[in-house]
């Protein structure tokens, strides 16, 4: 089971108004609107996936590797590392 299980509705919603903006995004660009609005909206929308990119992280860390440290071992290693990659990338984008 993922860690974000109990809040898939509301990840849903979230993404679905992510992609709206993108959509709206491409609109812009097909009517030849202003860069820099461009530029202001591709910077909210980013900003709304790394936020949801947080949420997740931070309902793995409470869920999956909780559950992993509590049970040690190989297990605990491997989510541990899971997580220290996944926020890496974060980090990086």
């Amino acid at each position: 089971m993922t860690g974000y299980v109990e809040d898939k509705k509301r990840v849903i919603t979230r993404l679905r108004r992510i992609e709206g903006q993108v959509r709206a995004i491409e609109k812009m660009v097909e009517n030849d609107t202003y860069c820099i609005d461009v530029l202001t909206q591709i910077a909210a929308s980013s900003s709304a996936l790394k936020s949801v990119a947080l949420n997740i992280l931070d309902d793995h860390m409470n869920h999956c590797v909780r559950q992993a440290a509590a049970k040690g071992g190989d297990e605990a290693d491997e989510k541990m590392q899971e997580a220290s990659e996944a926020i890496a990338r974060l980090v990086r984008s």
